[in-house]
C-alpha cells in the first residue's frame, strides 16, 4: 500500500531548524521541528539537523542523528547537504529563516544540482503563499475574492498604492511571519514612518490593502497527507467576540491555506 500512496521513502532528511526565538520564528517551530525528527526516527529513516540555537529541545543530545549548530544559511545548508549526503528536505520547521533558505536554494538550482527533494509543502506552494501577489494571484484563480491591494518592493510604489486606495490602508510584509511590520495606516502623515518599519530588516515586498476593519474574519489551517486526507481547522472572529475555534475532517483538492475577509 506503500508504494500505491507515496513516493520513495527517504534515506536521509536535512531539517532546518528553529534558529533564534523571535516573532516570525517563536517556540512552536522548535516543538513542531522536534515531533518532524521524532517522526523521521520512528519511520527509520536518518536525521540531520542544522540550527544555531543550542536552547532548544530539538538540538538536545540523541534527537537528531547528525547537528549542526551552523547558521541556516543557503551557503552553510548547501555544504551540509554536500557533505551528508541526504536526499531530503524539510522546510516547513525553522520559521521564516528556514522557508526563505529554502526558496533561495530552489531558485540556485542547488537541490536539483545534489537530487534533494522537498518534503511536505512543496517549494511553489511555499512561494504562492510568502509572496502577497502571487498569493492574491492564486486565490482569484479559484474564485477566493480579496481586498483591493497592490503589492510594493519600494516605498515609492507603496505610497502612490496607499493613495490611489485610500486612507485608511493596511500594510503587510511578504516573506514574513507572525505579522513583522505590517500594521494599520490611518492618514497619509502616517505612512512615511510605517512604510520605514514595513520594509524594515530586508523584507523585499509589502503589500498595501484596503483596510476592511469591522469585517468579520474566519481563517482556515489546512493540513493534508500524501493520501490526500484533510484536516481543516476554522477560526471566526470579530472585533467584540472571542475566537470560537470549530474543525472538520474531508478530502481535498491541491491547495496550500488561506485567509478570506
Amino acid at each position: 500500500m506503500y508504494g500505491a500512496y507515496l513516493p520513495r521513502k527517504p534515506r536521509k532528511v536535512l531539517v532546518l531548524g528553529s534558529g533564534a526565538l523571535q516573532i516570525g520564528q517563536a517556540g512552536e517551530f522548535d516543538y513542531s521541528g522536534t515531533q518532524a525528527i521524532k517522526a523521521l526516527k520512528e519511520e527509520g529513516i536518518a536525521t540531520v539537523l542544522i540550527n544555531p540555537n543550542i536552547a532548544t529541545i530539538q538540538t538536545s543530545e540523541g534527537m537528531a542523528d547528525k547537528l549542526h549548530l551552523t547558521a541556516v544559511t543557503p551557503e552553510f545548508v548547501e555544504r551540509i547537504l554536500k557533505k551528508e549526503e541526504v536526499d531530503a528536505l524539510l522546510l516547513s520547521f525553522g520559521g521564516q529563516t528556514a522557508l526563505n533558505c529554502g526558496l533561495a536554494l530552489d531558485e540556485a538550482g542547488v537541490l536539483d544540482k545534489y537530487g534533494v527533494r522537498v518534503l511536505g509543502t512543496p517549494v511553489k506552494a511555499i512561494r504562492d503563499t510568502e509572496d502577497r501577489k502571487l498569493f492574491i494571484e492564486r486565490l482569484a484563480e479559484i474564485g477566493v475574492a480579496t481586498a483591493r491591494s497592490r503589492a510594493c518592493r519600494t516605498t515609492d510604489e507603496a505610497r502612490a498604492a496607499a493613495r490611489q486606495i485610500g486612507f485608511p490602508v493596511m500594510l503587510r510584509g511578504g516573506f514574513a511571519l507572525g505579522g513583522q511590520g505590517s500594521g494599520i495606516v490611518e492618514t497619509e502623515a502616517d505612512l512615511d514612518q510605517a512604510l520605514r518599519r514595513a520594509f524594515a530588516n530586508g523584507v523585499p515586498q509589502v503589500l498595501v490593502e484596503e483596510n476592511l476593519r469591522g469585517w468579520k474574519e474566519i481563517e482556515y489551517e489546512v493540513v493534508r497527507d500524501g493520501r490526500d486526507d484533510c484536516i481543516a481547522s476554522a477560526t471566526s472572529s470579530t472585533p467584540s467576540t472571542p475566537r470560537a475555534p470549530t474543525t472538520a475532517s474531508s478530502r481535498s483538492t491541491p491547495g496550500s491555506r488561506a485567509r478570506a475577509l
